[in-house]
Formats: C-alpha cells, structure tokens, sequence
C-alpha cells in the first residue's frame, strides 16, 4: 500500500493493519466531518449550488483500479471533477463524495487509471454511474502498463496514476495522482456533460 495512502487512512481513524490476520480496510469517512456545522446555515442551497455550477461545462471520465486480494472485480465509477494539476511533476487530480463506496477499494490500491471518455461512450458513462451492479459486465479493458488498473477499450485517451496524495474538500475527497504511464488516440470528440445532459461538440 502506497505510504500516502497509509498515511490518509490513520488520518480518518482507519486500521491501516489487523494483528489477528487479514482485515478488510475500511476507509470511509468519519460521518461526524462536516464542512458545515448543525447550527450553521449554508450560504447557498444545494439545489441553487448544482444549478448555477451545472452551466460549467466539463469531460468525463471513469476512474478505475485493479482488484484487492479478496475482490471479485475491478472497481471503478464515473467522475466528471476530474482535471490536470502539475507539469513538473506530473500530477492529475479528481474528487470523490466522502459517501462513495468505490473510493475505500481504489485508496487500498493506492493507484488508478482515468478513462477519459469520448463522444459516443455515454451509456458506458452511465453504466460506471451506477452504485452496486457489475460494473465491467461486458466491459473490454486491459491493464495499463504500470499499476494494472482496468484500462477502458476505445477510449480517447487514458492516465495510468499513483495515488500521491489525499485532501479534504467537505463533503468530498480531493485525490491527487502522480502519473507513471498515459496515452492517446488522438482522434474523436470528448463526451461532455453540461447542466445535468450529455453532449459534444458541433460545428
């Protein structure tokens, strides 16, 4: 396991090992971390907040990471806050909701692949944006060439990470990586997402 890694779980009172055999990890969230207090009020509503934000345009991508000694599968899920960070050194970035139950397996990894996606691959989109079916069905990937997480079939272009640091953001996890592998298609349009559709360029 990664030692930035290690270092994330001791820092949300998880076990980072068990003296009495093989553990699972658990790496969720302390419930009780909040950004806003019980007797605050927040400054804007969420409602307000995902309208007004929804007029950003963004890519799409799905995270992915290999599978742990006593998974069944990969894991991976759909992630549209994802964005570069530093050229020297080569750092990309993505941020996961505190509540996501595919986050604990990608941190215990301690690495990660992103997908990004193109125009015509919403419904793979979709597929990764659901929470507890299988994922991969029927899903083509290969291992990307230095961590092993699932990379994507006919994707325009993929980012083969390590795990190099993990910051609170409130109610989400702000997921730093440091790139050891990549490559691009170079053709085709990305898949867009913009106020709550998907959509793609046009001339």
């Amino acid at each position: 396991m990664a030692a930035t890694v290690v270092r994330y779980l001791r820092s949300v009172g998880a076990p980072t090992s068990a003296a009495a055999g093989p553990e699972p990890v658990d790496v969720s969230p302390r419930p009780d971390l909040r950004a806003v207090g019980e007797d605050e009020r927040a400054p804007v509503s969420p409602a307000d907040f995902r309208a007004v934000l929804g007029n950003f345009a963004s890519g799409v991508t799905v995270i992915t990471a290999p599978p742990g000694e006593d998974e069944d599968g990969p894991a991976g899920f759909a992630c549209q806050s994802f964005a570069s960070l530093s050229l020297d050194p080569p750092l990309v970035t993505f941020m996961v909701a505190r509540t996501s139950t595919t986050w604990p397996r990608i941190a215990r990894a301690g690495v990660f692949c992103v997908n990004v996606l193109g125009a015509e691959q919403g419904e793979l989109c979709r597929s990764f944006a659901v929470s507890g079916a299988d994922k991969f069905a029927g899903v083509a990937h290969a291992p990307a060439p230095v961590t092993g997480s699932p990379q994507l079939d006919a994707v325009p272009a993929w980012i083969d990470c390590r795990i190099h640091a993990v910051h609170t953001g409130g109610d989400h996890l702000i997921v730093v990586g440091r790139v050891v592998a990549m490559g691009a298609a170079g053709e085709g349009d990305p898949l867009l997402f913009h106020k709550g559709r998907f959509g793609r360029f046009s001339d």
